[in-house]
């Protein structure tokens, strides 16, 4: 009998019986206990963190633990194999966070504006609510000795009759439950055509008139969370909204780690369960939420990026992180929500947004479709930043886009006290340029426990514009301040001392932290150039610049700008568009129009493969530096070390003055 080991889980009381020396991480990861991870077990990262309260385990040497805390019992989960039974706590600062973050309300931007629903309407052409299922009603005659045709030909007749609806394939399902529902209803019956624009597919049937009752599900499939929202087909109206993490932040946090864990044994087979199990729960909360029941959705419409809408479909997505970087596939078929595990109501199909690359998605398709680009003659520069800076750049003629690996940092991924937007994340910072004391709002208006990735940028802005790190992101420890201070590791800014955090630890911003984030924004403002240059533009002649999706949404823009992240063309430009994808695949779960057009735009979009690219590089050293090489660039930013210079030289006149006499 094979030596095995209990393994309780807390605070989630979960237990799982696992083979003596199997790896912690793995072994929460089968048990469904979540513990963020986010360098796919190689224990760079740190944050597997967790506390061995009873039992053994085999420990690897490794830095981000310090003497203290391994005598306290914390052990990186990915570092660690199971020798006893063991009781392990999850801390804090390793659990995924609060649901309700869900509920925060709308920021109101310093500087540009959201876009309300009526300034998405002025940006799109005329469009009709014409969407892909319809459901026709039809009172058969029925079959006597002169009209004997089967029961099939019956409908087909009728819905030709009745809705001008020729050549309908009826669905092998409908197709075994006709001819006793025919008799069942008296010959009254509904019926769900779907529209796949090739053919029009008979894919329900139902008793009597069910015409009042049609919704469609718009879902994005983001890579942290998944947002869903259930929309009435006779109206158009929006009925209820629910997001949630995607449960596939328990196998990592970002695309590539969740691609190799994909391509282990069942592992793309568990991917695709999890992601699947999130949306159907947020499916439940929907149907609950507007009080209807399951067979009154007709179809769903999913707006991914290209590695998320592989995992949910269960297409292999091993090449999208080899070199030359090929999907799959771009472009998918209507397909039956069964047939991945959503078992939703009889003939409910789902249609994913064609992607464009490897790194530029349904996503961004359908951001570009909401928000209207492809109408405009503005020069449009649309960006979505996150563990990729996705961005496209265009207007009505030509849309080019490209995707540049900015890392997770700005996800909390590779900072050592960095972490996703959930209660007790520090989302603002300001820092008082006299003593260096910071200023933080938490989300939520918790006792922190690291900080998101709005907090990371509000931190770098306001530590360069204070002087307490210099142009090349290195601290000065010069500073008369014990906010300051040297390591072996390096140089550190103390965000939070042990004392305010929930952690009981020191949050700090490391010299580490910095030059990771500096890369992250370097690679984003390079792919900026690379787009603009490519088409003989530049910074100067950007009309609008269109900042999406959720860490878009509580960005600051004026301190994206002082560090270097987006370029300084004016705030009066900068509008923020929330949520680009689900909107995108609302409009096309309404309107046949709208989702032909969203194929149009992937055809259309042409893609630029950074890596391949020689004057990346270039751009990219360019931009190693707090806000950029050439300051003349960033005029804003300019003007404000000018006045601090002067403040500072004015001050210390004053003091001198104060020393002679």
């Amino acid at each position: 009998m094979e030596d095995t080991c209990r393994v309780l889980f807390l605070p989630d009381n979960r237990y799982i019986v696992v083979p003596r020396g199997e790896n912690l991480l793995k072994a929460a990861m089968d048990a469904d206990v979540h513990v963020n991870a986010s360098c796919g077990g190689s224990g760079s990262c740190g944050k597997c963190r967790v506390v061995v309260e009873e039992g053994e385990v085999e420990r690897e040497p490794n830095p981000k633990l310090t003497e203290s805390e391994i005598a306290q019992g914390y052990a990186l989960a990915c570092q660690a194999r199971v020798l006893t039974d063991l009781q392990v706590r999850i801390p804090i600062e390793s659990r995924i966070g609060d649901k309700r973050i869900f509920e925060r309300k709308e920021p109101v931007p310093a500087h540009g504006y959201l876009l309300s629903a009526a300034d998405w309407e002025k940006r799109l052409p005329h469009w009709e609510l014409n969407p892909s299922t319809r459901k026709i009603h039809l009172v058969l005659p029925p079959p006597t000795l002169d009209d004997n045709v089967s029961d099939a030909e019956r409908v087909k007749r009728g819905l030709a009759m009745e809705a001008g609806l020729r050549d309908v394939v009826i669905d092998y399902p409908v197709l075994q439950r006709l001819p006793n529902m025919l008799r069942q209803s008296d010959w009254d019956i509904t019926v769900t055509v779907l529209d796949s624009g090739e053919e029009l597919r008979a894919v329900r049937i139902e008793q009597g008139d069910t015409t009042e009752r049609q919704s469609a599900i718009a879902i994005d499939v983001g890579t942290t969370t998944i947002s869903a929202e259930l929309i009435d087909l006779r109206t158009g109206e929006v009925t209820a909204r629910a997001s949630d993490y995607n449960a596939q932040v328990a196998f990592g946090e970002d695309v590539i780690t969740r691609i190799i864990y994909a391509t282990r044994g069942t592992g793309l087979a568990k991917l695709q369960s999890v992601v699947v199990g999130t949306i159907w729960n947020l499916i439940k909360t929907l149907v609950e939420q507007a009080g209807i029941e399951y067979c009154n959705i007709t179809h769903l419409v999913v707006a991914g990026n290209t590695t998320m809408t592989h995992l949910l479909l269960g297409l292999n997505p091993k090449y999208i992180r080899e070199e030359p970087y090929i999907p799959s596939a771009t472009f998918f078929p209507w397909i039956k929500c069964s047939d991945i595990g959503l078992r939703i109501a009889a003939g409910v199909y789902l249609y994913a947004i064609p992607c464009v690359a490897s790194y530029v998605g349904g996503d961004i398709v359908a951001g570009m479709l909401a928000s209207g680009i492809f109408n405009t003659d503005k020069l449009t520069l649309y960006i979505d930043i996150g563990t990729n800076g996705e961005m496209v750049l265009g207007n009505r003629e030509w849309m080019l886009s490209c995707s540049c690996s900015a890392g997770p940092a700005f996800e909390g991924g590779g900072v050592k006290h960095g972490m996703r937007a959930t209660r007790g994340a520090i989302e603002q910072v300001r820092i008082n340029p006299g003593n260096y004391e910071p200023m933080i709002i938490t989300v939520g208006n918790r006792k922190p426990i690291g900080i998101c990735g709005s907090g990371l940028i509000d931190a770098l802005s306001e530590m360069f514009m204070t002087g307490i790190i210099n142009e090349k992101g290195k601290i000065n420890t010069d500073l008369p301040t014990d906010r300051v201070r040297a390591t072996e590791g390096g140089a550190e800014y103390v965000l939070v001392r042990a004392e305010d955090s929930a952690t009981r630890r020191d949050i700090v911003i490391t010299e580490v932290d910095i030059d990771n984030l500096m890369r992250a924004k370097a690679a984003v403002y390079a792919g900026i150039e690379i787009l603009l240059s490519s088409v003989d533009m530049d910074v100067s002649m950007i009309d609008e610049l269109l900042i999406a999706g959720a860490f878009g949404r509580y960005l600051e823009v004026d301190k994206a700008v002082n560090i270097g992240l987006l370029p300084d063309i004016g705030f009066e430009k900068m509008k923020f568009v929330g949520n680009g994808s689900l909107l995108g695949a609302h409009l096309s779960a309404l309107s046949k129009d709208m989702l032909e057009k969203a194929n149009e735009i992937a055809r259309q979009m042409t893609y630029l493969e950074l890596s391949m690219n020689p004057a990346f590089m270039e751009h990219y050293l360019s931009a190693l530096f707090f806000p950029h090489t050439n300051l003349d660039a960033f005029p804003s930013v300019k003007k404000k070390l000018e006045a601090r210079r002067k403040v500072r030289y004015r001050t210390g006149e004053a003091a001198s003055a104060g020393e002679v006499g």
